[in-house]
This record gives structure tokens, sequence and C-alpha cells, in this order.
């Protein structure tokens, strides 16, 4: 039975400070002053007997005790949200999602799956669509923040104790714009491809991760000319204006390529490449509306995989 001395109020305030890694901005967010929000916390670690937070020269981190509480309490918590919500939706005729997509599904799967999962009916019915790396969504999906996460992830260790499906493997590709003068070279080099800037993932990203072994294999060091990012608008106009490598998901440039705009270079980055599928919180019941989605999900990746075929 919960200690009838934590409330409401104890779990929103350690849960805001997890999120934010400060005292001060957890505060600011929950519109309460620095000391109140610090003697919240005190109470909440007197009541479970543990220190909950360590401080560091960036902030407050958890501890492990803190670890702990965060993957039962931060579901918890948002069960309690939805069922709040799901009362208010009922009497407002709304069916609401919040979707995590990583760059590598962008493109087509999430788009086309959201419009085969909201049909024309007088029923409100959308999603919030959240972007980022894996790290940062997948750390709101342990939260309780969001109902799924969707993307090629499985290399992220934030995905531990999370549940993760399978749809189908997408790989990385080095693209550059159908006039580039390596599509003239007869051999790629490691030299060849070092001297034209590239477009690559962020570092610290699951698909960095990729980008370094690979760079690894080949003995190619990162030219100090190149722009990192997740953003597909920039990578691709990057590309197709100039004399840039993009290293891009295979579902980001598969139009593009098959329009001629943009070509692979005949170095492939990867054989098989990663597992996209979807992710969710085990300690979260599905809601049918993310059942729902889930399955319009599914549907695509099989349309997906049959193209593969073709």
């Amino acid at each position: 039975m919960l200690n009838a001395r934590i409330k409401l109020r104890h779990l929103q305030a350690f849960l805001e400070v997890a999120r934010q890694r400060s005292f001060a901005r957890a505060a600011e967010r929950l519109a309460i002053s620095q000391p109140g929000i610090s003697k919240t916390i005190r109470e909440l670690e007197d009541t479970l007997a543990v220190s909950l937070f360590e401080r560091t020269p960036l902030g407050v981190s958890l501890s492990q005790a803190g670890l702990t509480l965060l993957r039962h309490a931060g579901p918890a918590v948002r069960a309690l949200e939805e069922g709040v919500n799901a009362l208010q939706s009922q009497q407002k005729g709304a069916d609401w999602l919040r979707i995590g997509a990583l760059s590598t599904v962008e493109s087509q799967l999430v788009p086309e799956a959201l419009q085969r999962w909201q049909p024309n009916t007088t029923t409100e019915r959308g999603a919030q669509v959240l972007t980022g790396t894996s790290a940062f969504l997948l750390s709101r999906l342990r939260r309780g923040e969001l109902d799924i996460v969707v993307g090629r992830m499985t290399e992220a260790r934030e995905i531990h104790d999370l549940n993760f499906e399978h749809l189908y493997y997408e790989r990385l590709q080095l693209v550059v714009r159908h006039d580039h003068p390596l599509l003239a070279l007869p051999t790629l080099t490691a030299e060849s491809i070092s001297t034209y800037p590239w477009v690559v993932p962020p570092p610290q990203t699951t698909l960095r991760h990729q980008v370094d072994s690979f760079c690894v294999r080949h003995a190619i060091v990162l030219p100090p000319q190149r722009i990192e990012t997740l953003s597909l608008a920039l990578g691709q106009r990057y590309a197709l204006t100039g004399d840039a490598i993009w290293i891009a998901p295979e579902e980001a440039v598969r139009t593009v390529i098959g329009s001629r705009k943009l070509c692979e270079l005949a170095l492939p980055m990867e054989l098989h490449g990663g597992s996209v599928g979807i992710c969710s919180n085990r300690s979260l019941r599905p809601t049918l509306t993310a059942e729902a989605f889930c399955e319009a999900l599914r549907e695509v990746a099989a349309d997906i995989v049959a193209g593969h075929r073709d």
C-alpha cells in the first residue's frame, strides 16, 4: 500500500527535477519557489528513507534509488493523467496519441501510418509527434510522457527495459547529387571521399555510431568540413545544391534517388542495416488508440518490405 504521506505533488516534483536535472528549472516549470521544491523533495526522501538525487557540476543526477523510483513513478503518474484525460476526452469526443519519431521514419512510415490511422470522422482524433534523438525520445517514453517511439533504435542503450517490436531493416546510405564528381570515378577510395564535405548524424546518436564504425572499417577520417544534423530537409538540400556526401536513412532518400536527383555511392555503409520498429513502455498498458496506430504502422511496414522485394 502506498504510504499516505506521499502525495501527488511529491511525485510531480520528483519527476520534474529528474526531467530538468535542476531544482531551479523544475521550480520554474512547476511555478513554485526553489526552496519550495527542495522542501518537497526532502519530504519525499525522508518518507522513503533514501537519497533520490546526487549533485554534480552540471546540476543534479538520479541516484540508484532515484532511478528505481523513476521507472515506476513516471508511468504511474502518466497512467493517472491518462485516466483524467480519458474522461475529458469522452466528454469532448477526442482521441489523442503522443508519438516519438526518429529521423529514420519521418519520411514515409509515420506519415503514411498517420493517414491510415486518422480517418475522416467527426470525432477529434489527433497525434502529437515529437522528434529528436533516440536517447531523448526513449527517456520520455520511460517517464510515461510518450505512448510509443518509432524508428531505428535497437543499438541505443536507453532501450533497456522497454518493449521493442521489429518491423523491418533499413540501411544508411552515402548519397550525392546526380552529377557529383565522385560518380565518375571507377573506384572510390578513402582519400577521394574524404576531400568532400559530409552531412552526418550528431555525435552520441545511434546513427552516428554506425557512421563511426564505417569509418573505422574503411580507414576514413571524417573531413573537417562537415554538417552534423538529424534534419532530413537540411541534409537533402545541402546535398542537392553542393558537393556534400549525405549519410541518410534509406527511407529518407528513396524518392529522390528514384527521381535520379540523388545517387547512392558504390560504397555500401551497411549490408543489412538496423532494425526499425515500435518501442513501448512495458509498465504502461497500451491504449486502444495506441494499438490502432501500431496496427497502421505494421500495415505500412509490410508495404515497405513488399516494395523492397519488387
